[in-house]
Formats: C-alpha cells, sequence, structure tokens
C-alpha cells in the first residue's frame, strides 16, 4: 500500500468541501473556518490571521524549520464555466470545480503530507503547514502579514500546479502605467500633436525590445502591453494616451533594474511602476533540497508565473500536483490521481530530509 492511501480519501473530501464553498481573494473566511474546523478536528492547534491559517510541529528551537504552504483563495470564474464552478463534479476521471487545481490539490496534499511528518519525532526540522489568503491578488492581508508570526523559515515549499517537478526560479512581476502626453486639435485640420501616433513608437519599443541576459531556466525578460485608453470623440485629437504594460523579469534583472532600462528607452512615455516589490526568486541547483529532488527523479525549470514565493522573499521551492495550463480557466479540473501522486512525492522529498 502506498502513504497515500492513508491520506487520499480524506484530502478529496477536504478538497470538494473547499470547491464547494466560494473562496475569491479577499473574501475566503468561510474557506478559512472549514480548514480551522478540520485541522482542529484532527488534535491541532490551530493559528489565525485574517484568513491565513497555519499550524505547527517543533521538535526544537535549534532545528531549521520547513513551510508546507498553499493558498485556499480562487480568481472569479469567467463566464466560459460550462458547469457550476462551486459543484465539485468527477467524471472522466476528473475532479471538476474552481479552486481544484489553483490551488486546491496542492493544498490539501501538502495538509497530508504534515499530518504524515507530524508525529516523526526524529526529523532533522521543525515543520509548518500554513493555508494562506489573497495569494491571486498579492494582497496585504494574505502570507504578508503573517510572515513575523510565522517566525525564521529555513526554507518553503510552496504549493502550486507543476506536475510535481520543481519550479526553482519564478519570474518577477512589475506592472507598469505609462502615459504619452500630445496637443488637442480637430482632426479635420493640420494641427495638435497625436497622443496615440507619440503612444505607438513606445509601445513597439516595448514589442522588439530584448534584454541582454536570457535565463536557462526562466527564459527571457518579457514585456506585453496589455491596455490601450487614448481619445474622446472621432474628430478630436487625442491629447492624452495612457497604456499599461505587465513585465515580467528574469533572475538577472531586479525589477528596478528592468525599469532604468525601460526608462532610458522611452522616447515620449513617461512611465509609473506600481510596485517594485515582487522580483524573481531563484534558488541554487546546489541547495540540498533541489538535489534531493533530482535524486529522487524530479525536474527542475523555471515558472514564468508567480506566486507567494514573490511576497515572502525566502528560501524556496514551488512544487505541486497538477498543471498551470488549467489555472484561471474555465472548467478548471484536477486528476485525483495527481492528489496521490502528490501526497507521495512530497513525503518521498522530506521525509528523510536534512539540511
Amino acid at each position: 500500500m502506498e502513504i497515500s492511501d492513508k491520506y487520499f480519501d480524506k484530502a478529496v473530501t477536504l478538497l470538494k468541501q473547499l470547491i464547494s464553498t466560494p473562496s475569491v481573494s479577499r473574501q475566503e473566511d468561510k474557506t478559512a473556518g472549514i480548514l480551522n474546523r478540520f485541522l482542529t478536528s484532527e488534535g491541532f492547534s490551530v493559528h489565525q490571521g485574517n484568513n491565513n491559517i497555519w499550524v505547527t510541529s517543533v521538535i526544537s528551537n535549534d532545528l531549521p524549520t520547513i513551510l508546507l504552504i498553499s493558498h485556499h483563495d480562487t480568481v472569479k470564474p469567467s463566464p466560459s464555466w460550462s458547469l457550476d464552478p462551486f459543484s465539485p463534479v468527477e467524471k472522466d476521471g476528473k475532479l471538476f470545480g474552481l479552486g481544484s487545481n489553483d490551488a486546491g490539490a496542492s493544498l490539501v496534499s501538502l495538509m497530508m503530507t504534515f499530518f504524515y511528518l507530524a508525529p516523526i519525532k526524529d526529523r532533522a526540522y521543525n515543520l509548518i503547514f500554513a493555508a494562506t489568503a489573497e495569494e491571486e491578488v498579492m494582497g496585504s492581508n494574505g502570507v504578508k502579514s503573517i510572515l513575523k508570526d510565522l517566525g525564521k523559515i529555513d526554507l518553503a515549499i510552496v504549493g502550486e500546479p507543476t506536475q510535481m517537478q520543481m519550479a526553482v526560479a519564478e519570474k518577477g512581476i512589475m506592472v507598469l502605467d505609462c502615459k504619452t502626453a500630445g496637443k488637442a486639435g480637430h482632426a479635420a485640420r493640420n494641427e495638435g500633436i497625436n497622443a496615440i501616433s507619440r503612444a505607438i513608437t513606445d509601445i513597439l519599443w516595448f514589442k522588439d525590445f530584448q534584454f541582454p541576459k536570457e535565463s536557462e531556466l526562466s527564459g527571457k525578460v518579457k514585456m506585453s502591453v496589455t491596455i490601450i485608453n487614448a481619445g474622446s470623440q472621432h474628430n478630436i485629437i487625442p491629447d492624452e494616451c495612457n497604456y499599461t504594460v505587465d513585465v515580467r523579469t528574469n533572475e538577472y534583472y531586479s525589477n528596478e533594474q528592468a525599469l532604468d532600462i525601460i526608462r532610458s528607452n522611452m522616447k515620449y512615455s513617461t512611465v509609473t511602476p506600481r510596485s517594485l516589490h515582487h522580483n524573481s526568486l531563484c534558488i541554487p541547483m546546489q541547495h540540498p533540497i533541489v538535489k534531493r529532488g533530482l535524486e529522487i527523479g524530479l525536474s527542475a525549470f523555471g515558472s514564468p508565473t508567480t506566486s507567494d514565493q514573490t511576497v515572502m522573499r525566502l528560501t524556496s521551492v514551488k512544487i505541486g500536483p497538477g498543471d498551470s495550463a488549467r489555472s484561471h480557466t474555465a472548467d478548471e479540473y484536477i486528476y485525483p490521481d495527481e492528489i496521490k501522486q502528490g501526497i507521495n512525492i512530497y513525503i518521498k522529498l522530506l521525509q528523510d530530509f536534512a539540511f
């Protein structure tokens, strides 16, 4: 019998309960209550801060601490769902429901891993399991609000859908609000300065520019113009064009460095970042957890998506059941067998682990 068999039914039952309870970011109080009651019923002393839930298993204050963390909030369901996003349905070997893949499967698998490891008293580390809120919006009341309460963390295992492979690098994110000024005039006469025409010059730069340093793990820095607003009516030359740029940095560029390069290349636009806090991350390939993962047959890759890693700024690796391509999509699903595999791999990764 595989280790996961003992925990599999419990994990799937809990996941279905979470799917059935809406938990859009900043509205996770009901799933926080479910998790609090469930962990209490399992005999753990539960801590709660905002809608973040965590439990601890401390052997000695002299030992390093590993954090097992995933989130229980979801994005809003898209109108394209053909199923009820809040009704867990199993068909064709899949479990459908909002948050099933991102990141409910990771959350319940990490929780079962905590259940397995917590009673082992000769572990070489202390253990914390945390189910966090506001991950999808990087909110101030998510994991950021409880970091001081968690104490010193030496390693975080971040549960996100990676097909149970190790994301050892994660791209940073920076959102830029850009403004290009012109001068209003009548469209029928040769007057005014068209802000749209000016903006196009800089927008094409965003499209074509390549940052020199490309990462073997996470690839190139990626910049995408995603929103454009300009003009008020057809016969007025627009005097202002506003647009938004999504920037995904690799580990060779901090957000501050990327911003300096961008600003130095703008001909007409002013550029204002919404935040510079969410930088790229990379764990060394020689770190013991990466070496352990490679030993048990896992692969390492760079992830294009962000997670609570960027908020925590800890030594961490992202790994979890499911596929990120299913995240934020209509009719999101997880294969229940992926949960069983996830529990087994997490335990195999950690049960004899030492720093």
